[in-house]
């Protein structure tokens, strides 16, 4: 079974759906990768305008990190694993816990079934990976505490009240209220689109440390894995003068 399934719409919509449902849709370290790689092929798409994100099934948009293969979360977050100046709508249904939930934070716009349950356990469970300090910055500092410290539950209906949700809809109605969502941007200009969640994203909203180290190992790992670095291993190997690509 595929971990990560991709459908790309005639409409300019991209579903990009967790497809673990046996495992809650926990996030393992080859899923993070996969979202990373689906993420990054929507972004250089020219057709692409607009992506929906959701879990598999109605009872787990995700059960967060799989601990028993633990992934590099960061890669699979929205502005931190990969750039993106596209709009991104969560579609969350069930459980949205810990890193699932960073997850559906740092999307732009957030559509929940009734029966959605937003957690963030880390505290109770002894490690975390930082990213979840943004929380702060996107609904009221108490509820985010709350969420962080206290690990409390918050349902779909609080979450609406304080900003963690756009909308709430019954249950199994979420993607299909997301896609509609994501269409209906598709009908405006990208160029706005663009800029002004770059403003948002880039000089707007404050990022926590982990943000920063998330960001650095991207840009990091986009030279390690450049044809320049592929280069001046050959160029050693053959004790010659490296030829680097063009600026």
């Amino acid at each position: 079974m595929e971990k990560v399934l991709v459908e790309n719409n005639s409409d300019g919509t991209t579903l990009i759906t967790i497809n673990r449902p046996e495992k809650r849709n926990a996030i393992c370290a080859e899923t993070a990768v996969l979202l990373q790689k689906a993420f990054r092929e929507f972004e250089s798409s020219r057709k692409q305008k607009t992506a929906v994100l959701t879990g598999a099934g109605n009872d787990a948009f995700s059960g967060g990190a799989d601990t028993g293969n633990f992934p590099e979360l960061w890669r699979c977050i929205p502005t931190v694993g990969f750039r993106t100046e596209k709009p991104i709508v969560s579609a969350v249904a069930g459980w949205c816990v810990g890193g699932a939930l960073v997850l559906s934070m740092m999307c732009d716009l957030t559509v929940a079934a009734e029966n959605a349950k937003f957690a963030y356990p880390e505290a109770r469970m002894g490690f975390t990976g930082g990213l979840i300090a943004a929380l702060a910055a996107r609904i009221p500092h108490k509820v985010a505490m709350e969420l962080i410290l206290l690990c409390r539950t918050i349902d779909a209906q609080r979450g609406l009240n304080v900003g963690l949700c756009n909308q709430v809809v019954p249950t199994g109605q979420q993607v299909q209220t997301a896609l509609a969502m994501a269409r209906e941007m598709t009908e405006f200009s990208p160029m706005v689109l663009k800029t002004l969640k770059r403003f948002v994203t880039e000089t707007v909203l404050p990022r926590g440390p982990s943000e920063q180290q998330g960001r650095a190992l991207r840009d990091l790992a986009a030279v390690r894995d450049s044809v320049d670095a592929a280069e001046a291993t050959a160029a050693v190997k053959g004790k010659r003068k490296p030829k680097y690509q063009d600026w």
